[in-house]
């Protein structure tokens, strides 16, 4: 995880908490984050897309479907392993690397979780 995402941690928790925020929700959030910070193209449906655009994406996926995700690895299961209408996983691609963004984001989360 960068040092900006850990201080984003670090500074949203308490707010989180006050505003009454799951830590689930906080880690989405992060994760959602990371996606726009990647810098890396996002591959939907076959069309690439900013990191940007991919953020805001998952934003719209989450706002209509957070009922589903009770914690970060139900987001990443349930809404950001592909597309509900096609089928079809979404992939990241960085440096030219391509890996799926459920992979992509299982690892954020992880090294998240460990820092």
């Amino acid at each position: 995880m960068s040092r900006m995402m850990l201080s984003l941690l670090l500074l949203t928790a308490p707010i989180s908490h006050t505003l009454g925020v799951t830590d689930a929700e906080t880690e989405i959030q992060l994760l959602i984050h990371a996606v726009r910070e990647s810098g890396c193209d996002f591959d939907r449906n076959g069309t690439l897309y900013t990191a940007e655009r991919a953020a805001e994406h998952l934003e719209l996926k989450y706002a209509r479907g957070k009922r589903y995700a009770d914690s970060a690895e139900a987001f990443i299961e349930r809404l950001a392993t592909g597309s509900s209408w096609s089928g079809e996983p979404y992939w990241m691609i960085c440096d030219g690397d391509k890996i799926s963004l459920a992979e992509w984001l299982a690892e954020q989360l992880e090294g998240s979780r460990t820092q």
